[in-house]
């Protein structure tokens, strides 16, 4: 076990007393995220000469899965802030500098929905839009922010993620009211005509099949790995962990529940065979999905490049892998009662939590599955397939 995930271990108790805080401040609470910075959860994708780590993604995800495990909003900013230092690694050294020069917790919210519309300018674009879910905003400083360079010469639109200090962008109060993942603060972000200069740009494109690491001299194996299957994977662990948290909360809670007829949950047999089944479900999704990310990881560690077939097959993994635990953690909630309702039941809130990450469009499974069947078959695969 990674030293990290170890300490996000010990932190479980303060994680599980902190969830219901988080619900009400919508956002990750500030005690939480010092806990975080101080055992340097969003360092570990980071580069080493930025005070990083350069951990292996699998270790990485182990730690967000072991967060989620005990709040699922906190788990969520570890996995999404967490993952953005890996891109700022291959960024112009002149960004890095900026963000971590004199600050390597400084962290890096998102989204990179091409919301924004840029305008060329001489020595960078001009930007203005409003993004919704920008997790853990309210602890960032910077913004990964995805737009569309348009120009008056009828040119089709070129995506970029673009990156703004905290200055030149407004965090939109009052924006996050969800039933789930309230606690982390993914809140809309405003951006008004700033200036972007060139250098704190990034050809999404160039991300997806992994050149630009080769283009900004990263010979590290972890910053030779695709863009989407990292990406996406921060989210997945988000879901296996919650699913995970959610299993043992509703397991202490059924070890004590007494139904309307006085039968207790631990001798009815159709509710232990359900905890079972769960079990069996979320661990196979965990399994499945750290051993897809240790192989492609030790295919980049080889020297060797991820193929197409490797990233459909992993993106097919991983969104099964989501849906198959969140499906097991429905069929724990129906068989719960109407007590585990009750918000002052951690089990209600894990569900939540769980539909609500499958909102994300990472998760979204249709297009995945469909662009892997395209790529077995030799046709061609849709942009929206993710993979």
């Amino acid at each position: 076990m990674h030293a990290v995930t170890e300490a996000v271990a010990q932190l479980a108790d303060h994680l599980t007393e902190h969830a219901f805080e988080a619900e009400e401040l919508g956002r990750v609470p500030h005690a939480t995220v010092a806990e975080l910075k101080r055992i340097g959860v969003i360092r570990m994708m980071q580069p080493c000469n930025h005070g990083g780590m350069e951990a292996a993604p699998a270790d990485f995800y182990e730690t967000v899965i072991t967060a989620s495990r005990s709040c699922g909003s906190t788990g969520w900013v570890c996995g999404i802030v967490g993952v953005h230092p890996w891109e700022l690694a291959l960024t112009d050294p002149r960004v890095q500098d900026e963000i971590w020069g004199d600050d390597p917790d400084r962290w890096v919210a998102s989204p990179y929905a091409p919301f924004g519309r840029a305008r060329p300018v001489d020595g960078g674009y001009v930007m203005s839009g409003r993004w919704p879910f920008s997790t853990g905003t309210d602890h960032c400083e910077w913004a990964f922010l995805g737009g569309l360079i348009v120009d008056a010469t009828g040119a089709p639109p070129s995506p970029r993620h673009f990156l703004l200090p905290r200055a030149d962008y407004e965090i939109v109060p009052d924006s996050w009211n969800v039933i789930g993942l309230k606690g982390s603060g993914s809140k809309d972000v405003v951006v008004r005509e700033a200036f972007i200069p060139d250098y704190r740009t990034v050809d999404p494109a160039k991300l997806v099949t992994g050149q630009l690491a080769s283009d900004m001299g990263r010979n590290e194996p972890i910053y030779r790995m695709p863009f989407l299957e990292i990406f996406c994977g921060a989210i997945v662990a988000s879901v296996i962990g919650i699913c995970e948290g959610a299993l043992a909360s509703a397991i202490a809670y059924m070890r004590e529940r007494v139904g309307a007829t006085g039968a207790r949950s631990i001798d009815d047999p159709i509710a232990m065979s359900s905890i079972g089944a769960a079990a069996a479900d979320i661990d196979a999704s965990h399994v499945q999905f750290t051993n897809d990310m240790r192989r492609m990881f030790d295919v980049v560690d080889a020297g060797a490049s991820i193929t197409m077939d490797l990233r459909a097959d992993v993106r097919r993994n991983q969104v099964r892998a989501s849906r198959r635990a969140v499906e097991a953690v429905d069929q724990l909630f129906y068989r719960a009662g109407g007590g585990s309702l009750r918000l002052d039941q951690p089990f209600q809130r894990f569900w939540r939590d769980a539909h609500a990450a499958m909102h994300h469009a990472v998760n979204v499974a249709d297009p995945v599955y469909l662009g892997w069947a395209n790529n077995l078959l030799g046709l061609p695969v849709a942009a929206n397939a993710t993979i």
